[in-house]
């Protein structure tokens, strides 16, 4: 399942980037870095759990905390890949570049992963195609490590945009042999069969094969989040919007994260084990769990009085999609 928590990621970045196909948007849907989600000392979610919690702990009070101790022991390698992976979270793009960049230094470029992580976080910031230096990292990336399933797959459309269908359908064929969950195999075939030129079956589209997937593993959880329209006309577009999924028994921390601004719903959100805050306590792992959608008033992480949110229990077994509407104010 690492490569279908890696695959949910970067939808959003290629499809601003390079205006594919529906066909190719399906499997971008599907994959990016893969980063194990957001690291966190600790939580401290300002209402208990349960239909009347809601609010994350003070995630950015971390990360900055997180970047202050690495100004006194810049060496840290780890801390570093730390950082970046939770600017990552944040959808702090820049701030993500100069602390892979750190990490990369510190590996004399020597570490895969690594590299196909600093060339992700460059494509968010720069809102560019992969050319230049971010195609460069990734074709490093794959001379370090020629199965790094994330560095395939950009290498993968590094290659499709020098026309090089060949080479693209080459790696994308490594990145099948990964066994990479099936919802994602059917797309990765689809689109390698036409790069060979070869017959095409039609396959459902990404939200159907996602929420079949969600379904048959366990792993994935869909929410489809509102918010009432006097309430949405009144705040900001550009509130911050946070999705969390906690286990009711220790809602601290939060098994995962993500953010999002008030503009973009009613959506669906999905969380899944790519959004996991600590490695190895992933979502697939719990038979129950809360999630929580708040958007925040003050533009602060922890929930605070005039806050808006939602909140439901999610048994996988039972179903692994939910309805929020954000009609509930933290007093």
């Amino acid at each position: 399942m690492c490569v279908a928590g890696a695959l949910f990621v970067a939808w959003p970045l290629y499809r601003r980037q390079q205006r594919l196909s529906p066909l190719v948007a399906g499997v971008v849907a599907v994959i990016g870095a893969i980063s194990l989600g957001l690291y966190a000392y600790q939580g401290s979610p300002e209402l208990p759990s349960g239909a009347g919690a809601a609010g994350p702990p003070d995630i950015e009070a971390m990360v900055e905390s997180l970047a202050e101790r690495l100004e006194e022991d810049p060496d840290d390698l780890d801390g570093w890949k730390m950082l970046g992976r939770s600017y990552m979270s944040l959808q702090e793009f820049g701030p993500a570049v100069t602390a892979y960049e750190r990490a990369v230094e510190l590996e004399e470029s020597q570490n895969a992963q690594t590299l196909t992580d600093l060339g992700a976080a460059i494509l968010e910031r720069d809102r560019t195609g992969i050319q230049g230096r971010t195609a460069a990292l990734f074709e490093s990336a794959l001379a370090l490590e020629p199965n790094n399933p994330s560095a395939l797959f950009y290498g993968g459309i590094a290659a499709l945009n020098r026309d090089d269908k060949d080479l693209a359908a080459e790696r994308w064929e490594i990145l099948l042999s990964l066994n990479p969950p099936e919802n994602i195999r059917g797309v990765l075939e689809q689109r390698v069969a036409e790069w060979r030129g070869e017959t095409v079956t039609p396959q459902a589209g990404p939200s159907a094969q996602a929420e079949s997937s969600a379904a048959a593993t366990g792993s994935i959880v869909t929410a489809r989040i509102s918010v009432p329209d006097e309430i949405a006309d009144a705040l900001p577009g550009n509130s911050s919007v946070f999705i969390i999924a906690r286990d009711p028994a220790q809602p601290s921390p939060p098994i995962a994260v993500t953010r999002r601004q008030l503009s973009e719903f009613p959506a669906d959100v999905t969380l899944g084990d790519a959004e996991a805050m600590i490695p190895g306590r992933n979502l697939s792992m719990f038979d129950e769990f809360e999630i929580i959608a708040r958007v925040s008033v003050s533009g602060q992480p922890v929930a605070q009085s005039g806050d808006w949110y939602a909140s439901a229990i999610v048994r996988p077994a039972e179903g692994n999609s939910v309805s929020l509407l954000l009609d509930q104010q933290v007093p």
